[in-house]
């Protein structure tokens, strides 16, 4: 396989993290963004240092701005983007009796309107067999999430915006899949001001099928099998990662 330009937003830390690493041990040339310059410097060295490639780039995907800049770089280096991850997100607790305008607005920016300020610009040049996996959550697919309304509201929109796309760029050979992980063993999630917090294993795994947390490794497997030739006749799809918990709650 010729070596593929990956961009991987939010690269620094949990599930994108291991996808850019992912990638890197793939072959692929990764492009680590995100806004956490210290973390996201550390992926691309590690991708290097095992002898894979990869560069630094920093991004904060609520810029339409520096998104474009962004791209028309990587358009002008490398000719186009191969495959895009987009994961970049955030999820802060907030109820909706104290929601306010600004709060609401940044969780959409940065979960929702983040993944289109990066994708629509690769877009034009982006050529058949490229592929864009986009990360939603099982909080946008099946289950409604108590103080975090604004998240799970953006992450149903990333379902709206996957399926569009795949329809509307599968004549071009372009497909557009996502993710929905479950519980996986991240920052966000042993975040207790923002989720279940360090008792998370505990808290989560009786309502697990499988009995535990997943792991970053695990859904960037499953990215990375959906931006290969394996995947080929594979569009418009969210898979759902999460050890059997929706099926085994519903």
């Amino acid at each position: 396989m010729d070596k593929r330009t990956v961009l991987v937003t939010g690269a620094g830390i949990g599930i994108g993290r291991a996808a850019a690493l992912a990638f890197g041990a793939n072959g692929d040339h990764v492009v680590v963004t995100d806004v956490l310059e210290a973390e996201g410097r550390a992926v691309a060295e590690a991708i290097r240092a095992a002898g894979g490639s990869a560069e630094f780039q920093p991004l904060n995907v609520r810029s339409t701005e520096d998104a474009d800049a962004l791209v028309a770089d990587l358009n002008a280096r490398f000719g186009s983007i191969d495959v895009i991850v987009a994961n970049a997100g955030i999820a802060l607790r907030v109820p909706m009796s104290e929601m306010t305008d600004e709060k609401w607005h940044e969780t959409l920016d940065v979960d929702l309107y983040g993944m289109m300020r990066v994708i629509r610009p690769a877009l034009p040049a982006m050529k058949a067999g490229a592929s864009i996996i986009c990360l939603s959550s099982i909080m946008g697919t099946a289950y409604g999430w108590d103080e975090h309304v604004h998240y799970s509201t953006a992450k149903s929109g990333v379902i709206g915006m996957i399926r569009g796309l795949a329809v509307e760029y599968a004549g071009r050979g372009i497909r557009v899949n996502g993710v929905a992980p479950g519980y996986i063993r991240t920052a966000q999630l042993l975040n207790p001001g923002h989720s279940l917090g360090p008792d998370a294993a505990d808290i989560a795994s009786p309502y697990i099928p499988m009995g535990r947390l997943g792991d970053p490794e695990e859904i960037a497997s499953v990215i990375r099998f959906l931006a290969s030739s394996d995947a080929s006749y594979l569009t418009g799809q969210v898979v759902t990662v999460d050890g059997g918990l929706t099926p085994g709650r519903y």
